[in-house]
Protein backbone atom coordinates (compact mmCIF):
# COMPACT_ATOMS: atom_id res chain seq x y z
CA UNK A 1 0.00 0.00 0.00
CA UNK A 2 3.25 2.61 0.49
CA UNK A 3 4.34 2.02 -2.89
CA UNK A 4 0.76 3.10 -3.98
CA UNK A 5 0.58 6.36 -1.67
CA UNK A 6 3.58 7.34 -2.46
CA UNK A 7 3.12 7.13 -6.41
CA UNK A 8 -0.63 8.97 -6.09
CA UNK A 9 1.75 11.87 -4.13
CA UNK A 10 4.36 11.84 -6.77
CA UNK A 11 1.62 11.99 -9.45
CA UNK A 12 -0.24 14.94 -7.42
CA UNK A 13 2.89 17.24 -6.39
CA UNK A 14 4.41 17.22 -10.63
CA UNK A 15 0.90 17.88 -11.38
CA UNK A 16 0.76 20.82 -8.71
CA UNK A 17 4.30 22.35 -9.43
CA UNK A 18 3.18 22.14 -13.21
CA UNK A 19 -0.36 24.20 -12.92
CA UNK A 20 1.71 26.66 -11.00
CA UNK A 21 4.06 27.10 -13.72
CA UNK A 22 1.58 26.90 -16.25
CA UNK A 23 -1.00 29.45 -14.17
CA UNK A 24 2.08 31.74 -14.15
CA UNK A 25 2.34 31.77 -17.79
CA UNK A 26 -1.35 32.80 -18.37
CA UNK A 27 -0.73 35.41 -16.28
CA UNK A 28 2.31 36.82 -18.28
CA UNK A 29 0.33 36.26 -21.34
CA UNK A 30 -2.67 37.74 -20.30
CA UNK A 31 -4.94 34.89 -20.66
CA UNK A 32 -7.84 35.41 -17.86
CA UNK A 33 -9.96 32.41 -16.87
CA UNK A 34 -13.96 32.97 -16.91
CA UNK A 35 -15.65 33.21 -13.77
CA UNK A 36 -16.96 29.24 -13.98
CA UNK A 37 -13.09 28.28 -15.51
CA UNK A 38 -11.42 29.94 -12.14
CA UNK A 39 -14.35 27.57 -10.18
CA UNK A 40 -13.28 24.77 -12.39
CA UNK A 41 -9.58 25.34 -12.39
CA UNK A 42 -9.60 25.81 -8.61
CA UNK A 43 -11.73 22.54 -7.03
CA UNK A 44 -11.13 20.31 -9.58
CA UNK A 45 -7.61 20.95 -10.76
CA UNK A 46 -5.91 21.84 -7.54
CA UNK A 47 -7.71 21.26 -4.64
CA UNK A 48 -9.32 17.86 -5.73
CA UNK A 49 -5.78 15.97 -6.58
CA UNK A 50 -4.51 17.50 -2.83
CA UNK A 51 -7.55 16.23 -1.35
CA UNK A 52 -7.49 12.85 -2.71
CA UNK A 53 -3.88 12.59 -1.51
CA UNK A 54 -4.85 13.39 1.94
CA UNK A 55 -8.00 10.52 1.26
CA UNK A 56 -5.24 8.13 -0.07
CA UNK A 57 -2.85 8.56 3.19
CA UNK A 58 -5.87 8.40 5.56
CA UNK A 59 -8.11 4.92 5.70
CA UNK A 60 -10.05 5.92 2.79
CA UNK A 61 -7.65 4.86 0.44
CA UNK A 62 -9.55 3.80 -2.53
CA UNK A 63 -11.80 7.12 -2.27
CA UNK A 64 -9.12 8.81 -2.27
CA UNK A 65 -8.26 6.99 -5.75
CA UNK A 66 -11.66 7.39 -6.80
CA UNK A 67 -11.57 11.27 -6.72
CA UNK A 68 -7.60 11.37 -7.72
CA UNK A 69 -9.43 9.34 -10.95
CA UNK A 70 -12.04 11.78 -11.49
CA UNK A 71 -10.04 15.01 -10.92
CA UNK A 72 -7.16 13.87 -13.26
CA UNK A 73 -9.92 12.97 -15.78
CA UNK A 74 -11.96 15.85 -15.35
CA UNK A 75 -8.96 18.28 -15.36
CA UNK A 76 -7.33 16.08 -18.83
CA UNK A 77 -10.82 16.81 -20.55
CA UNK A 78 -10.62 20.65 -19.86
CA UNK A 79 -7.01 21.11 -20.42
CA UNK A 80 -7.23 19.37 -23.73
CA UNK A 81 -10.17 20.68 -24.61
CA UNK A 82 -9.09 24.79 -24.01
CA UNK A 83 -5.83 24.18 -24.77
CA UNK A 84 -5.58 22.27 -28.00
CA UNK A 85 -9.41 22.31 -29.47
CA UNK A 86 -11.12 25.62 -28.73
CA UNK A 87 -9.75 28.56 -30.81
CA UNK A 88 -9.03 31.68 -28.70
CA UNK A 89 -6.67 33.10 -26.46
CA UNK A 90 -6.12 29.93 -24.52
CA UNK A 91 -5.54 27.18 -27.57
CA UNK A 92 -1.15 26.43 -26.73
CA UNK A 93 -1.31 25.53 -30.10
CA UNK A 94 -1.96 29.39 -31.96
CA UNK A 95 -0.28 31.02 -29.44
CA UNK A 96 3.35 32.61 -30.96
CA UNK A 97 5.08 34.61 -27.79
CA UNK A 98 8.64 33.45 -27.68
CA UNK A 99 9.31 32.71 -23.86
CA UNK A 100 6.04 32.78 -22.52
CA UNK A 101 3.90 31.04 -25.54
CA UNK A 102 6.92 28.21 -25.02
CA UNK A 103 6.85 27.76 -21.94
CA UNK A 104 2.93 27.73 -22.33
CA UNK A 105 2.82 25.22 -24.69
CA UNK A 106 4.90 22.77 -22.81
CA UNK A 107 3.10 23.01 -19.78
CA UNK A 108 0.01 22.12 -21.31
CA UNK A 109 1.51 19.39 -22.91
CA UNK A 110 3.08 18.08 -19.72
CA UNK A 111 -0.42 18.59 -18.30
CA UNK A 112 -1.84 16.48 -20.58
CA UNK A 113 0.57 13.64 -20.44
CA UNK A 114 0.32 13.92 -16.54
CA UNK A 115 -3.02 13.42 -16.06
CA UNK A 116 -2.91 10.87 -18.92
CA UNK A 117 -0.47 8.78 -16.88
CA UNK A 118 -2.24 9.24 -13.47
CA UNK A 119 -6.17 8.76 -15.07
CA UNK A 120 -4.68 5.54 -16.53
CA UNK A 121 -2.24 4.64 -12.92
CA UNK A 122 -5.50 5.14 -11.25
CA UNK A 123 -7.54 2.13 -12.94
CA UNK A 124 -4.51 -0.37 -12.53
CA UNK A 125 -4.34 1.04 -8.64
CA UNK A 126 -8.06 0.15 -8.23
CA UNK A 127 -7.91 -2.95 -10.25
CA UNK A 128 -5.04 -3.95 -7.90
CA UNK A 129 -7.01 -3.08 -4.76
CA UNK A 130 -10.09 -4.93 -5.89
CA UNK A 131 -7.89 -8.02 -7.13
CA UNK A 132 -6.33 -8.19 -3.79
CA UNK A 133 -9.54 -7.64 -1.60
CA UNK A 134 -11.16 -10.45 -3.67
CA UNK A 135 -7.92 -12.88 -3.82
CA UNK A 136 -6.70 -13.09 -0.46
CA UNK A 137 -9.13 -11.82 2.13
CA UNK A 138 -7.49 -8.84 2.26
CA UNK A 139 -10.08 -6.01 3.09
CA UNK A 140 -10.76 -3.37 -0.19
CA UNK A 141 -7.48 -1.11 -0.09
CA UNK A 142 -8.80 0.88 3.24
CA UNK A 143 -4.92 0.47 4.49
Amino acid sequence: MIKEKLTATLFVMLHFVIVLVHGGAHSQLHIHPTIWQRGFITLVIVIGPVLAMALVWMRLHKIGLVLFSVTMAGSLFFGVTYHFFVSGSDNALELHHEYWGSLFRTTAISLAVIETGAVAWCGWALREISRLGRGSGVRSGCA
